[in-house]
């Protein structure tokens, strides 16, 4: 028995179980064209690594109903876990803490992402109209085959208009482009 256990030990420890990242669902790389000011390019790596519950989403819209954008944007930072992170190729991740995803007629995909916006110190410290524009969107349209596109909102304001429908104003002129979606399939370790 007593060396029964000890194998049992001994093989614990010799594969230990990988601690870290959830596993992922999906890995997207997109080209994000910026035309606000000067023209803007970079690759974005979103990463899924869960979608948003009905009841999170149900949840969520009673919050802004009821309370407003800054409740929403409290009880949207308070989602655990997250549903992923966004990244470009030189910066660190950003959560993502809301994702819903929804089948299209084709056979394709619509995904919307949502989260709380990056606010830099310099930003904070000055206290402009940019800081009433406190989420960042995606919208992203992924076909059954080949690339897909959307578009992003780094800094929006959340509102709802007088019959209840949600309203998205956009700090910038326009949003920004993600062309060339691809989904990236994860290289096989050896």
């Amino acid at each position: 028995m007593k060396r029964a256990l000890l194998a049992l030990a001994a093989l614990a420890m010799a594969f230990p179980v990988a601690a870290g990242d959830p596993p992922e669902l999906l890995r997207l790389r997109a080209f994000a064209v910026n035309m606000n000011n000067s023209v803007s390019n970079r690759t974005l790596h979103i990463v899924i690594e869960r979608f948003s519950t009905p009841e999170e989403s149900s949840r969520l819209k009673a919050v802004f109903v009821e309370s407003g954008a800054d409740k929403l944007l409290s009880a949207l930072q308070r989602v655990k876990p997250r549903c992923g992170y966004v990244r470009t190729s030189n910066s660190l991740g950003w959560d993502i803490w809301y994702a819903r995803e929804t089948p299209l007629p084709d056979g394709g995909r619509r995904i919307v992402l949502a989260t709380d916006r990056p606010v830099g110190m310099w930003e904070a410290s000055n206290s402009g109209r940019s800081m009433d524009y406190q989420f960042s969107l995606a919208e992203m349209r992924l076909p059954a085959q080949g690339k897909g596109q959307g578009k992003a909102i780094p800094a929006a304001k959340l509102t709802l208009d007088k019959e209840g429908g949600l309203e998205i104003e956009n700090y910038q002129a326009q949003p920004v482009r993600l062309n060339e979606i691809t989904v990236v399939v994860p290289k096989q370790k050896n």
